[in-house]
């Protein structure tokens, strides 16, 4: 796919482009857990979502999933359901965002 960016209005026509893709790039979602002292041991719960295919990282988030080059947001809803459908029960609070990880 392509994506015109720079366009003459003059003559009507693209001047350059570039493939779109290499705008997107990779998307990431980054997963931020907040743990409750009466829920589910830290541990259990990293086993849980590395089976989910998280990988844990350090800094401001907890975990991050790479989707690769192409994803929608409805495999983006569907995913969440799962990391919800995960910690249900568990005492632990998430919050997701999904960006095009540079």
């Amino acid at each position: 796919m392509e994506l015109f960016l720079l366009f003459d209005f003059s003559t009507k026509t693209p001047i350059s482009k570039i493939d779109i893709d290499k705008i997107v790039g990779v998307m990431k979602t980054y997963l931020v857990l907040w743990f409750n002292s009466n829920g589910a041991l830290p541990s259990e719960i990293d086993r849980s979502l590395m089976s989910l295919g998280f990988k844990a990282v350090q800094g401001n988030y907890d975990y991050v999933y790479d989707w690769g080059d192409n994803v929608n947001l409805d495999e983006i809803l569907r995913f969440t359901d799962q990391i919800h459908m995960t910690l249900n029960g568990s005492g632990v609070m998430f919050k997701t965002e999904t960006v095009n990880g540079q």
